[in-house]
C-alpha cells in the first residue's frame, strides 16, 4: 500500500471529511464506514481527555489535560481587574519524530 498524500486538498487544513475520503480512497472502506471510523477515533480521543486521561499517539505526540489555577486578569478595553476562574485546557506536545519530520521539510525547501 502506498503513502497517503494530501496534495490535492482544496483548503490548507485537513478536515475530518477529507480524512474519511482518504480512508475511502486508500483503504477501500465505503464512505459511510470511513466517516464512522474517523468519528469514532475522534470521539474516543475527546472522551479520554474529558475523563482526564492523557492521549499518546506513537510517532505523533501527546494530548494532555492541564488544570490552570485561578488568577487575576484585566479587561484590555477598560483596564478593569477581573478574576479568571480555574479551568482545564488541552495541551499538545509533538513527538521528537514528528518534530524531526517537520524540520526535515523546512531544511529541504
Amino acid at each position: 500500500m502506498g503513502e497517503f498524500t494530501v496534495e490535492s486538498l482544496e483548503s490548507p487544513a485537513l478536515t475530518k471529511a477529507q480524512l474519511a475520503d482518504l480512508l475511502f480512497e486508500h483503504i477501500g472502506l465505503n464512505k459511510r464506514e470511513s466517516k464512522d471510523m474517523i468519528d469514532a477515533f475522534f470521539d474516543l480521543i475527546v472522551q479520554s481527555l474529558v475523563n482526564g486521561e492523557d492521549v499518546k499517539l506513537s510517532s505523533f505526540g501527546n494530548f494532555q489535560i492541564r488544570t490552570k489555577a485561578p488568577r487575576p486578569g484585566r479587561n484590555p478595553r477598560t483596564g478593569e481587574s477581573i478574576p479568571i476562574e480555574a479551568r482545564r485546557v488541552v495541551t499538545f506536545h509533538a513527538s521528537s519524530k514528528l518534530k524531526d519530520q517537520i524540520q526535515g521539510e523546512v531544511k529541504s525547501d
